[in-house]
């Protein structure tokens, strides 16, 4: 569920919890590492902390030795972190150019007249880019490719259906554990064979023209996918703003309630659908409808028809119009440097079908596991359920995480997945944290986050251009977590101000 409060109470703690107070130097080791381990045991007993739990791990990826380490073998909740392990697995299994290849099959003749004497089927492979995303932000821009290149070939009326596809991966839409309550945001689209726009609608809200008119509502694609209630009203201030944006379980209907401010911004954002297979099909033939090419059948899931009759359609009839998706390298940098959910839950069922056989979320996780495995990384003590971290029963020790990180720093395809990670201060979900400090440009990280969990972990380089591996997790903290983040890149600014020279500058 979407929701906007106000008024919203912000507490200013810093100098309560101590977070906000400097590193004392009286008195500090002359010994450049010795200082720094110091410096990091204080930074990570801050009181404000007390009742959570740390567990770090930072290691020297030029000697080996360990820098810091604070119950680096227990077991925490990573969040978002578990993408480390989703996508170095797809390099180390895939390659960095592996991309995806979906098809649209014509299940008929195509006659003198244009017309196609059967459906349209769009079978999906997993691909999780047929979107705006690598369009220009153009999210139709895919499927009107397909409409303009069955009109090239002369084709002017599908007689059938437009169905799809979605059977490449299973049906479980959701990961175990994802709370009830976040099906309608974008970071719990459902997951699917056949997709489009990250399975969600882009949805615009804005202000009505006088107090009391109903907010204005844009969806984007404009679909008939989507029933929109708008019951959100337009009211005079500011501190009267408080408004939901839900989607009805199981439907595809999204109800709008409350008020929005007059001279407010509005929102932009986007709400999840329920079925993306029927979706997609359906904006598909939308889109050709919009093209002049004439649908005669509906748009159907291939779940609802009886797949006996298609089983040989792949041998029987041409592939009329395909799309390949952008390599995995490009895949992953998505996932990692923008979190996103269903880009590395997509990824994780595909190496399922791919190496098991099956796409479900069991068969990718028993890949990854077999692959940590070799690493070194025992599967009874690696706890994974989904490829994303939303869920709350995934367990991984910080040890873990510089094992993985520590391996795939010495792999041939090191650039791709350094590369795929934020960059402190520069990009990503890091983009905004450690500007204008010692650590901008010089820290590569994915963050996580889910309530009461914040982690962080990836690489930093040193004055001296030593690279140091880290993991730094927090759970069960009830701070702020804006604190949390102060620690984790406070800890970033003394590594990428380290020298073994001695030459320590902490900005």
């Amino acid at each position: 569920m979407i929701r906007k409060w106000f008024p919203v109470a912000v507490a200013a703690v810093l100098l309560v919890t101590g977070c906000g107070r400097p590193f004392v130097h009286r008195g500090l080791p002359a010994d450049p590492l010795i200082r720094l381990r110091e410096q990091l045991e204080e930074l990570f007993d801050t009181p404000a902390f007390g009742n959570a739990f740390w567990g770090v791990l930072i290691q020297s990826a030029d000697t080996g030795e360990v820098v810091f380490s604070h119950q680096q073998n227990k077991s925490f909740v990573p969040a978002s972190n578990i993408k480390l392990f989703t996508t170095a697995v797809a390099l180390l299994k895939l390659g960095p150019e592996f991309c995806y290849h979906t098809q649209v099959y014509g299940l008929g003749e195509i006659d003198d007249a244009g017309t196609l004497q059967g459906s349209l089927l769009v079978m999906g492979f997993g691909d999780p880019t047929i979107s705006g995303r690598f369009n220009g932000g153009k999210i139709t821009a895919t499927l009107q490719a397909w409409a303009e290149s069955l009109a090239s070939r002369g084709v002017r009326i599908i007689a059938g259906d437009i169905i799809g596809d979605d059977d490449y991966l299973d049906d479980q839409a959701l990961g175990r554990g994802w709370a009830w309550d976040y099906q309608t945001d974008w970071y719990a689209a459902q997951i699917s064979g056949l997709s489009f726009n990250d399975n969600c609608v882009d949805i615009k809200v804005i202000p009505g023209e006088h107090v009391g008119d109903p907010a204005g509502v844009e969806l984007n694609p404009v679909t008939s996918y989507i029933t929109v209630n708008n019951n959100l009203k337009t009211c005079r201030h500011s501190w009267e703003e408080k408004w939901e944006i839900h989607r009805h379980q199981g439907t595809n209907v999204v109800t709008l309630t409350g008020c929005m401010a007059l001279e407010g911004e509005g929102y932009e954002g986007w709400v999840t659908v329920h079925n993306p297979t029927l979706y997609t099909a359906t904006v598909f033939r939308e889109v050709l409808i919009s093209r002049g090419i004439g649908v005669v059948g509906q748009a159907r899931d291939i779940d609802e028809l009886d797949k006996s009759s298609l089983a040989d359609y792949q041998q029987s009839w041409p592939s009329l119009v395909s799309y390949t998706s952008p390599p995995l390298a490009q895949i992953i940098a998505v996932i990692n440097k923008k979190s996103q959910n269903f880009y590395a839950e997509q990824l994780l069922k595909t190496m399922g079908t791919i190496f098991r056989g099956q796409g479900s979320f069991s068969s990718g996780v028993q890949l990854v596991k077999e692959t940590l495995s070799e690493l070194g990384i025992s599967p009874s003590r690696f706890i994974m359920v989904d490829g994303s971290g939303l869920s709350r029963h995934n367990f991984v020790t910080p040890r873990q995480v510089v094992t993985l990180l520590s391996h795939m720093a010495r792999h041939r395809f090191f650039k791709h997945f350094r590369d795929s990670l934020s960059l402190a201060g520069v990009d990503g979900t890091i983009g905004l944290r450690m500007r204008n400090t010692a650590a901008q440009g010089k820290v590569w990280a994915k963050t996580g986050y889910v309530d009461r969990v914040r982690a962080l972990s990836g690489y930093a380089y040193s004055l001296d251009g030593e690279m140091f591996i880290f993991s730094m997790i927090v759970n069960n903290y009830t701070v702020p977590t804006s604190l949390a983040e102060n620690v984790q890149d406070r800890a970033c600014q003394l590594l990428a101000s380290f020298s073994r020279q001695g030459a320590f500058v902490q900005k």
